[in-house]
């Protein structure tokens, strides 16, 4: 039996132990630092396995390591599993019907990244038995990767410190290993404070908080005018101080995320919008302060590793879509506005060529496998904490298909399409490409060589946490 054959067999044995994990985790639909149950339900599957659970890994209640075997190579997967805020959906309808107004949902399809990785991480220890091999499993329980994060709070409690390579994914709408980078981000709670007082009997000996808040946004619009194309700066505020208007509000509490394709650069843009903010409170006669609560570095597709796992997707193949799948995706497709859908033929026509945009909209899922692009050196401006990752080991992403093309991610279309036949689909061929990946490269001394001195080069020779080391995971408080 190959090695192709035998990864194949053992993820076909166990496709619906990992299909059910997908679909229990998008029911729970937990936040952020709050992922108890789909915590909890995949210790206990990968505890039935053999694998080895630690719990509560660098301080995060909701994070863990499942270990199985010993010895070299050592090589990992990337699990998550929180949900996104408002974005609750029936499965699989294609009309817009919450389950619960206004509750989570799994918007970016991490029920789905947490259970794929959790089957490639079965698969890998199946064949470490079955050849009586030498070699180390983990599986990273990583949660809150849509809050402030827990790969670079686990990376800089070196929970990857003599990991050899790590393979992850993410629910896409084409199947590839990511070749596109994306950009680091810093995130902070702005906290101004005041003086209450009559808003019409005594204006004059009132200070405001929320004026405060509104004038750093003032102040940030005009900055968005002088920043670099790639660089984003977004907010919401979460606290306004109050819901009389005739009193002057004494505290007002914002949230500010700024985007940049390289740590240096974030840390620069953070620090003017810092300044934005002490302005604003100098004009309000308030006080600022401000708490640093998350930042992730860029990531970067090892090149190495991405040879073998562009192979090894070759190999696998795209999933195996039926009419059923092509109609519901399609109904996906339709429920976007004219403008959205003007856009996604635009996107179509850039992939797949201008002969081919109304060939796609009829069938709208993507059924090939796009080779890697070794010269792109494109910023995507999307962020992620497996950047951390990258930064401490040789790390790739994979992209597999789970979604309509053109799919918006974070939409209810994509909590809809996390729970249906065809991410069920995308989920398994995810799992298979990854554990065929690893297990290739486990016997790949060069490779993996060759992966390391890219991180060494990249990292100038250590992982360096883009966060001071006084900033904890701010469990509660994101």
């Amino acid at each position: 039996m190959t090695d192709l054959e035998f990864i194949e067999k053992i993820i076909d044995e166990k496709k619906q132990l990992i299909i059910d994990v997908s679909h229990k985790i998008w029911n729970y639909a937990e936040l952020p630092y709050a992922e108890t149950k789909s915590a909890s339900l995949l210790c206990d599957v990968l505890k039935q396995e053999g694998f080895k659970i630690t719990l509560e890994v660098a301080e995060i209640p909701t994070a863990f390591t499942a270990v199985f075997g010993t010895g070299t190579p050592v090589f990992g997967f990337l699990g998550e599993y929180d949900a996104l805020d408002i974005l609750s959906q029936e499965a699989g309808n294609p009309h817009k019907c919450p389950i619960n107004e206004g509750a989570p949902g799994h918007g970016c399809g991490h029920n789905l990244l947490g259970a794929g990785s959790l089957g490639a991480a079965l698969a890998a220890k199946e064949y470490l038995k079955e050849n009586n091999l030498n070699g180390t499993v983990i599986y990273y329980g990583c949660a809150a990767e849509e809050g402030a994060g827990a790969k670079q709070f686990m990376a800089r409690a070196g929970l990857f410190n003599g990991v050899d390579f790590i393979y992850t994914w993410h629910p896409a709408t084409t199947n590839e290993v990511q070749s596109d980078r994306s950009v680091a981000i810093m995130g902070a709670n702005f906290e101004f404070k005041g003086l209450t007082s009559h808003a019409g009997g005594s204006p004059h000996l009132g200070r405001s908080a929320l004026d405060a808040a509104e004038l750093m946004s003032v102040g940030v619009n005009y900055l968005r005018e002088h920043i670099i194309d790639q660089a984003r700066v977004h907010y919401a505020y979460a606290d306004a101080g109050g819901t009389a208007p005739n009193v002057v509000q004494d505290h007002a509490l914002v949230k500010y995320e700024v985007r940049s394709p390289k740590v240096k650069q974030v840390k620069e843009l953070f620090e003017r919008v810092v300044d934005v903010a002490k302005g604003a409170a100098m004009m309000t006669g308030t006080t600022m302060n401000y708490e640093v609560t998350m930042a992730f570095s860029d990531y970067i597709t090892n090149s190495a590793l991405a040879k073998v796992a562009d192979e090894c997707l070759q190999e696998i193949g795209a999933p195996m879509w039926d009419d059923e799948d092509y109609a519901l995706a399609k109904l996906y497709l339709s429920s976007y506005s004219q403008n959205t859908l003007n856009n996604i033929k635009e996107e179509i026509a850039e992939i797949y060529g201008d002969d081919k945009v109304e060939e796609i909209l009829a069938k709208p899922l993507d059924s090939i496998i796009h080779p890697y692009d070794e010269k792109n050196k494109k910023y995507s401006t999307g962020s992620t904490d497996v950047g951390d990752v990258c930064y401490a080991v040789p790390t790739l992403n994979f992209l597999i298909a789970t979604a309509c093309v053109g799919n918006v991610g974070h939409t209810w279309q994509m909590t809809g399409q996390s729970n249906s036949s065809i991410s069920d689909k995308g989920l398994i061929t995810a799992a298979k490409a990854m554990a065929l990946a690893a297990i290739r490269t486990m016997n790949m001394p060069d490779v993996i060589e060759e992966a390391k001195n890219i991180v060494l080069k990249q990292n100038g020779g250590a992982y360096i946490c883009p966060l001071p080391d006084y900033v904890k995971p701010p469990i509660g408080r994101y």
